[in-house]
């Protein structure tokens, strides 16, 4: 066996885009991580956070609020580092085989879950069952318990990508009892018990979540670094406080009523960062992107996707969104830079392609005569708006029948399933921990992509035989993307998040880590 063969070194420490001249952060970082600080423990952290969550269901959704919400309640057996490589957390180890097929997890013992129970191997096989079924990750394989210690994983074939799928913390593989796995309803868990440093405590329908500290929490030793390492429950409870007006926060946070909040709207970054009680936070988010319907209308036609792409001017659309360009990036890859295993610049040549007259000749070409282009967006992320109604300019400047359909999000995501509602919809992805992760390559995924390519290359990667081989085949998948034009990448961005400045510790990695944060007094 080869212990821990499979461990890609993405790094994610210092993004371009994150501004280098806040100097409160970067104070309060180092006085915070000071040796021989004194522990602070104890007191209520309160959380004004923008979205009321579906469901607190790590299996059951990619949603950012449920994603948010239970990342201190539950853990996976691997996790991500904050170079996003995959290291252990309920599992002690891991070993892969000499063929790739078979990875063996060796679990933490003594672990416990809410309800005072030790965590073993049934508990670890029917929740990892439960997540398999719902992700619709690695459908071909299968668990087994070797002993109560021990989980063999069996892959049909070498999945190179299948610790990181598993380690992803965008639908959080969450360990929970096997009770509660194998008899939860379809429309998610209503029992939540998890092994995580913080347990939940009530949630109040449109009012806030609480969690309380865990005070029977089996952690590890090793250094805190992204989602791994030492889990501290400094903080007695937290409150996710429901709060959709993003003002109303702003106007919280500065009186003292939250300790964070985030998706802070960008006009307000100067105010916040010019105020010395505040500490601003930026963190990297993924890809903004305009989603093309390929089932039915114009662009199920690849020139009249490629036509759009030359059509709009994309600097101007981030500049809109953004404010500035410290928030923004004109990156035409899939993965960040600092993702260097996974990043590559394959197709640049057509990210920002303007070229409005060549845009109108591939539109008659496609056969495009004056049908009304219908935008779906939302006001409920400022960001996805500005761009919908910068594009929306663009076009109509162009002399193309486009118009707008503004919804609020929850009715934009079922509008979205549709393909007689829209011809294009606004949305933006995490980062992710490996690019098969992006829906927008899944035919079932709104947008509905059916390519038979882009399959053949993820397999491809699969099975490469080193990261570099695997690098080169995704130079070609992405060059391909852009020739095909499923989505049109219009940038990528950072959000911005803020606390008071009596909270030490806080840290991002796609979404905030609430454990080791300490309220100073």
């Amino acid at each position: 066996m080869l212990k821990s063969k499979w461990v890609w070194s993405l790094a994610l420490m210092s993004v371009p885009m994150v501004l280098a001249s806040c100097s409160n952060e970067t104070e309060s970082e180092d006085a915070s991580s000071a040796e021989g600080a004194e522990e602070v423990v104890g007191g209520t952290f309160n959380y004004g956070y923008g979205t009321q969550p579906e469901v607190l269901d790590p299996h059951f959704t990619t949603a950012g609020a449920t994603r948010d919400l239970v990342r201190p309640m539950y853990e996976s057996l691997v996790t991500l580092n904050s170079n996003y490589e995959v290291v252990p957390m309920l599992a002690e180890s891991y070993d892969v085989s000499e063929d790739g097929k078979t990875i063996t997890f060796n679990l933490r013992e003594g672990v416990l879950f809410h309800d005072g129970e030790e965590m073993q191997a049934e508990d670890v096989v029917a929740s990892m069952e439960r997540w398999h079924e719902i992700a619709n990750v690695l459908p071909e394989s299968a668990y087994e318990v070797v002993d109560p210690y021990t989980v063999e994983l069996h892959l049909e074939e070498r999945n190179n990508s299948a610790l990181h799928l598993i380690a992803d913390i965008s639908q959080l593989a969450g360990i929970m009892p096997e009770e509660i796995a194998s008899n939860a309803p379809i429309t998610g868990i209503t029992e939540y018990v998890g092994t995580g440093p913080y347990q939940f405590e009530v949630w109040h329908q449109d009012q806030h979540v609480q969690l309380v500290r865990f005070e029977e929490y089996t952690g590890v030793e090793d250094e805190a670094d992204g989602m791994a390492g030492q889990k501290n429950a400094y903080v007695d409870e937290i409150f996710f406080h429901f709060v959709p007006d993003s003002q109303t926060k702003v106007a919280g946070l500065q009186t003292g009523e939250y300790d964070l909040i985030s998706y802070v709207p960008y006009d307000t970054y100067e105010m916040l960062e010019n105020d010395d009680s505040l500490i601003v936070h930026t963190m990297p988010s993924g890809m903004e992107f305009l989603v093309f319907n390929k089932k039915e209308g114009i662009f199920s036609d690849t020139k009249a996707r490629q036509a759009f792409n030359m059509a709009i001017d994309k600097e101007p659309v981030m500049k809109a969104a953004f404010n500035y360009e410290e928030f923004y990036s004109m990156e035409p890859a899939l993965m960040i830079p600092d993702q260097a295993d996974w990043h590559t610049r394959a197709g640049e040549e057509h990210f920002n392609e303007y070229d409005p007259d060549r845009a109108l000749e591939l539109l008659d070409e496609a056969g495009y005569d004056g049908e009304e282009i219908v935008i779906l967006t939302t006001r409920d992320y400022d960001h996805h708006y500005s761009v919908s109604v910068v594009v929306h300019q663009q076009l109509q400047e162009l002399g193309l029948n486009a118009t707008l359909n503004v919804v609020d999000w929850a009715t934009l995501l079922s509008l979205r399933e549709d393909p007689s509602e829209f011809d294009i919809f606004v949305t933006a992805s995490f980062i992710y921990a490996v690019p098969h992760q992006y829906p927008f390559f899944n035919s079932d995924w709104p947008g509905w992509t059916e390519h038979e390519n882009y399959d053949m290359y993820f397999n491809q990667i699969d099975q490469a035989e080193s990261q570099e081989e695997a690098l080169e085949i995704l130079a070609e998948l992405q060059q391909f993307m852009y020739e095909d034009m499923p989505v049109m990448n219009v940038g990528h961005y950072s959000t911005i998040d803020a606390t008071n400045d009596r909270v030490e510790g806080y840290e991002q990695l796609s979404g905030p880590i609430l454990w080791n944060v300490q309220l100073a007094d």
